[in-house]
């Protein structure tokens, strides 16, 4: 456990994690070329910065550690950027792949870092886990799929993990490193697998737990009730846009519409406006309806993340157009009993707290709970 000498950490950012989202996607593993066709924008590299600006806070100026990084976008771009010193131990190619993780992880189990600190998602994960021996690493958010254990809750939740391990008043625990196929997962069949395990800094508020499926006739009964529920309040000629998972797919079943499970739909009036969307195609259409919207969502099982972990086609630009009073959350009792709050992890502090507060959450025909959402970025170490 490191705080008794000057420590090693290891930085690298994945520079196209997360970019698939706002498109569609729900990835970039392979796909990333057309990711940018699709007008795609990096988001790793934001981000990544949010952790070490808080990081920089927490330290007063004087991160108490050597930092060792990937050359240009992979880390030291930024951190020229914030004047951080650091050493370089790889030189990535122009067009950044898995390849580049896995020497620059190699050359921090070689150098023995106290902890690789990694931007990305659970494929980045992978690739960081498959080289780092028993180094204990640790995820800043900014992947499309993010199912493992290794994630810090926001991006300031990661760097009071870093800097509370390499301060030693944190220890690690064991966590699951597990992907999606993203071939099955663009078709809309979600296939988890356990890919293994690594060591993490923990402290319960902080570190996101592995998503939870829930699945019981129970379940399916309040998945009913609610569908039932939002089939009578979306009769009002409003446009509805319908986060992923299979509460909402439950809804547009039960309307007579077919949902995209793991994408973004627009149902009016019993009929599908808009399948798969893209967050350009939900800025477009709001550009040219007249109408009200409202946006449906259910939280990730075990996580609690409202938004920020998937449907991230419902951007900050969309959210900030249909306005956060807007937001309809449901889950069943199920899911809601097992969470303390909810989260929000948009991208957008801003948008994050104009969310947060004390919500209705539908569980229910006509039934509701008050639940807390808390904008990640304010969970802090307490």
């Amino acid at each position: 456990m490191p705080g008794c000498r000057r420590c090693k950490l290891g930085f690298l950012i994945n520079p196209i994690a997360g970019m698939g989202g706002a498109v569609g996607l729900k990835g970039t593993d392979g796909v990333a070329a057309l990711a940018e066709r699709l007008g795609a924008a990096p988001v790793s590299k934001d981000r990544a910065e949010r952790a070490f600006r808080r990081l920089l806070e927490l330290s007063r100026g004087d991160i108490p550690a050597q930092l060792l990084t990937a050359g240009g976008p992979m880390g030291e771009g930024l951190l020229q950027e914030l004047d951080v010193e650091h050493y370089v131990v790889h030189t990535p190619r122009e067009k950044t792949t898995a390849e580049d993780t896995k020497r620059t992880c190699s050359v921090f189990a070689s150098e023995n870092v106290d902890l690789i600190l990694f931007c990305g998602g659970d494929g980045t994960a992978r690739d960081v886990a498959s080289v780092s021996g028993d180094m204990p690493i640790l995820g800043i958010p900014s992947g499309v799929k993010m199912h493992s254990g290794v994630f810090a809750v926001s991006p300031e939740a990661a760097a009071d993990l870093a800097f509370g391990y390499i301060k030693g008043e944190l220890r690690t625990r064991e966590t699951e490193i597990a992907d999606v196929d993203e071939e099955h997962y663009r078709k809309g069949e979600l296939v988890v697998r356990l890919y293994g395990t690594a060591r993490t800094p923990y402290l319960p508020a902080l570190v996101q737990q592995r998503k939870q499926v829930y699945a019981s006739s129970d379940e399916e009964h309040f998945k009913l009730e609610i569908a039932q529920f939002a089939r009578e309040f979306m009769s009002d000629g409003s446009y509805y846009i319908l986060g992923a998972g299979t509460t909402t797919a439950k809804i547009a079943e039960l309307i007579g519409c077919e949902k995209t499970l793991l994408g973004v739909d627009v149902i009016r009036n019993g009929r599908t406006v808009l399948k798969d969307a893209s967050e350009s195609d939900l800025l477009e259409l709001l550009g040219e309806i007249d109408g009200g919207v409202r946006i449906i969502v259910s939280p990730i099982g075990a996580q609690g993340f409202i938004l920020g972990r998937g449907s991230q086609q419902i951007s900050p630009r969309v959210l900030r157009i249909v306005g956060p009073e807007k937001l309809i959350l449901i889950a069943t009792p199920h899911k809601l009993r097992d969470l303390k709050y909810l989260l929000v992890d948009t991208g957008d502090v801003e948008i994050d707290r104009a969310l947060a507060g004390r919500r209705q959450v539908v569980t229910g025909y006509r039934m509701a709970q008050l639940k807390e959402v808390r904008a990640a970025s304010d969970v802090f170490k307490a």
